[in-house]
Parts: C-alpha cells; sequence; structure tokens
C-alpha cells in the first residue's frame, strides 16, 4: 500500500497545478520549518522523561 513511483509524480503534478511553480518552494519551506519545530519539540519531550528517569534512579540509590 505504498506510494509508487507514479503515484509521487501524479502528486507532485497534482501540486504544481493546484499550487502553481511560484509558491512550491514557499509551501515546501514552511513544511520544512514545522517539521524541524515539531522535531525539536518532540526531542525535548523525550529528554525531560529521560531526566525524570534519572532524578527517579538517583533518589533511590541516595536514600540506600
Amino acid at each position: 500500500m505504498g506510494l509508487g513511483p507514479g503515484s509521487i509524480v501524479l502528486l507532485a503534478i497534482v501540486a504544481l497545478l493546484i499550487f502553481g511553480p511560484k509558491k512550491l518552494p514557499e509551501l515546501g519551506k514552511a513544511a520544512g520549518k514545522t517539521l524541524r519545530e515539531f522535531k525539536n519539540a518532540t526531542s525535548g519531550l523525550v529528554d525531560d522523561d529521560g531526566d525524570k528517569e534519572k532524578d527517579k534512579k538517583s533518589k533511590k540509590t541516595d536514600e540506600q
């Protein structure tokens, strides 16, 4: 059920027809920026969870 090369080409042509050649680079930049921000935000959440686990482990070892 993946996208084959023909499907990707068809999607590119439809996007070109809908948005036009001048708007596509702007949309690509916006999409890239959005994905980058999302990745940074989610990695921050994962890092926060990891820090909490480390704090719990260090408290347990300090109590013993």
